[in-house]
């Protein structure tokens, strides 16, 4: 009798790395269902629209579907009240699906244990003392803390996304966890490229861009988009695009001078298209694993990035890219002035991109399973 995969996720409302790794787990594993606590088809990647995909009772509920962190109070219950009827689970977690219960294995892709519990202030940024974020999360943290030890203890196996992760299961739930770095995802490598209507006029009459540096993230407080778009305050000559959503989106647009540019919403051949004609990635938050350095890697384009956390393992110094220092403006800037008189070799960066490639990632990730149910 065939064995039977499912894979869990925290949620599916947004269009980011770790949403690209469960796509990936998902062609690793092409039978599996996918268990979340909300999907929202219009805010995440189309390819899920193939899957079947099972969320929680919460996912009735619009308001929580456009932001999971308004439900925070209800997500450690419904979590622990999931059931999935697999023989092996594969849950990519980084707060709650770890908690989702089975009769079967259960094998824990921790891309960080959570970081409202563990890391508050990379969650809550520059807040006042009296936030009502701040306040919830006061109130919930001793609990919630320990809920979500316990259910770090249910797993058969747990796999960190990095060395940085894989010291902090060590320190927080006390396991000892192997790691398995994400791939890049083929859909952002390979296929046909899109020119950004939104940049139509920036850069020339005909709207092209070529030669921007790039930064793709999140627009949360933690990830110093901030930081970068200041940096480029004082280089006028030099452009920046800035791809991603989040809570920060609307400050950033009212600080962002005339060479710089927020775009959000993009599709897969737009994303290949700004990779593609930019002159390097820069990358200054503290990551826990560098996914958009090998993302610009399969198009032979370098990264500049904080000598910190995941770029350690993503970035291989003078030959995908260079380090910068701290977060400030200052070390930003002058990692762009710096980079000007460089030059990039695109297929040895490419190269270095290749050992962190999806079959690669795929074939150890089905050894793995192999191995738990034989142990």
């Amino acid at each position: 009798m065939p064995v039977r995969v499912a894979i869990a996720h925290d949620y599916l409302t947004q269009r980011g790395g770790a949403e690209r790794l469960v796509l990936s787990i998902c062609r690793a594993f092409p039978d599996a269902e996918v268990h979340t606590l909300f999907y929202e088809p219009e805010q995440t990647y189309p390819e899920y629209r193939d899957r079947t995909v099972r969320p929680s009772v919460l996912n009735r509920i619009g308001v929580f579907r456009r932001d999971p962190r308004l439900a925070m109070p209800l997500l450690a219950p419904v979590a622990s009240r999931m059931r999935i009827d697999a023989d092996v689970v594969i849950a990519s977690s980084s707060g709650w699906a770890h908690a989702f219960r089975t009769r079967g294995t259960k094998i824990v892709f921790c891309h960080s244990p959570a970081r409202w519990l563990y890391l508050p202030e990379d969650y809550l940024g520059e807040t006042g003392r009296f936030d009502p974020k701040r306040l919830l999360l006061a109130a919930l943290a001793p609990a919630l803390k320990r809920w979500d030890r316990r259910a770090a203890l249910q797993a058969q196996r747990y796999v960190g996304n990095s060395t940085v992760v894989r010291e902090r299961i060590r320190r927080i739930y006390g396991i000892e966890a192997p790691t398995l770095f994400p791939p890049f995802s083929p859909d952002v490598a390979e296929g046909t490229q899109e020119p950004i209507d939104q940049l139509q006029g920036w850069a020339g009459t005909d709207g092209s861009v070529g030669g921007h540096y790039l930064v793709v993230s999140r627009l949360q407080p933690y990830k110093h988009v901030d930081r970068v778009i200041e940096a480029f305050r004082d280089l006028p000559g030099q452009r920046l695009l800035v791809i991603g959503r989040g809570p920060e989106g609307e400050r950033l647009r009212g600080i962002a001078p005339t060479n710089v540019r927020l775009v959000e919403g993009l599709s897969d051949a737009q994303m290949r298209w700004a990779y593609a004609h930019s002159r390097a990635l820069i990358a200054a938050s503290h990551e826990d694993f560098g996914l958009t350095p090998l993302e610009a890697g399969a198009h032979g384009v370098p990264t500049l990035a904080l000598r910190a956390g995941g770029y350690l393992d993503t970035v291989a110094d003078g030959i995908s890219g260079a380090f910068f220092e701290t977060t400030s403006a200052t070390s930003i800037r002058e990692a762009v002035m710096a980079d000007a008189d460089t030059t990039w070799d695109p297929d040895r960066i490419r190269g270095h991109a290749q050992r962190f490639s999806e079959e690669r990632f795929i074939a150890t990730l089905r050894d793995l399973v192999e191995e738990v149910l034989s142990s």
